[in-house]
């Protein structure tokens, strides 16, 4: 077993069944698994990034109406199959965040986007693995509050990495 499959594995487990599951009981009755794409090495970067020089704080509308303040906090470019595409990372107190929408959002991925969590590396530049994207709570039970994806984290690429859409 890859260390992403154990990771999978594990987060399948808690979604059947832990108390903080963001699925509910009836949910957790059926669930089988979360769906993934194939783990892509090539959507996996050690990226070099370009931090903002004015650290601007930004106001995320929620999927309840509330709202979440953060940091335009960097920037990085990348390719994927010979597209250009550019994501800006936000800071928080609680880390780095990464949401984004791609082009196969409402169809094959949550239409509202998926989160990563960028790791910042001992040399500076960030880890952003896709394979690790992530559908927010929001997904599964309407009854959490997820930031919405801000229109600068709208990608024209599709990312055939992480999550897919959450069929209960």
């Amino acid at each position: 077993m890859t260390e992403l499959e154990a990771f999978r594995a594990e987060k399948d487990r808690f979604f059947a069944s832990h108390p903080q599951s963001p699925l509910t009981p009836e949910q957790k009755r059926n669930f089988r698994g979360l769906d993934y794409f194939p783990e892509s090495p090539a959507l996996r970067f050690e990226a070099t990034v370009e931090e903002f020089p004015n650290k601007e704080q930004i106001v995320m509308q929620t999927s309840t109406g509330d709202t979440q303040t953060y940091v335009r906090y960097t920037k990085f470019r990348f390719s994927v199959d010979g597209q250009e595409a550019e994501l800006t990372i936000y800071a928080s107190p609680h880390g780095f965040f990464l949401p984004f929408v791609d082009a196969l959002a409402g169809k094959e991925t949550y239409g509202a986007g998926r989160y990563l969590d960028p790791e910042v590396l001992p040399d500076g530049k960030f880890l952003i693995d896709f394979n690790l994207a992530y559908n927010p709570y929001c997904a599964y039970n309407d009854q959490w509050s997820c930031p919405l994806t801000p229109f600068e984290n709208r990608l024209k690429v599709p990312i055939h990495a992480g999550e897919k859409m959450f069929h209960a």
